[in-house]
């Protein structure tokens, strides 16, 4: 079993920058995919960003692409999402999640076996 709590969210004008963090306990971080995914209000979750188990691997969403950096610290059981250049369309809460596999289903919510709480971001106008 893997507990994941995020933290780093709030407000945020729109250009600036928030970091993201998840920490992991309770089970091999180092052996999982984790994730990013965010669900706006009134919207479905959406992928955000993944990173291999080793950190060999990295894959964004189109919509952040260049403006969002995922990395993790697997000696510190952490995954970090550095979001650059916000706007309000990102406002929404963020989840990390821990997927045991294969690296071809990491877009899919229904792939990951862990989650956490979230984390609300809002980016003002």
């Amino acid at each position: 079993q893997v507990q994941l709590v995020e933290s780093g969210g709030g407000l945020v004008q729109t250009g600036g920058s928030l970091r993201l963090s998840c920490a992991a306990s309770g089970g091999s971080f180092s052996t999982y995919i984790m994730g990013w995914f965010r669900r706006a209000p009134g919207k479905e979750r959406e992928f955000v960003a993944a990173i291999s188990s080793s950190g060999s691997y990295i894959d964004y969403a189109d919509i952040v692409k260049g403006r969002f950096t995922i990395s993790r610290d697997n000696a510190k059981n952490t995954v970090s999402l550095q979001m650059n250049s916000l706007k309000p369309g990102d406002t929404a809460d963020y989840f990390c999640a821990a997927d045991s596999g294969p690296w071809r289903v990491r877009r899919g919510p229904r792939a990951y076996d862990y989650w956490g709480q979230g984390t609300q971001v809002t980016v003002s106008s």
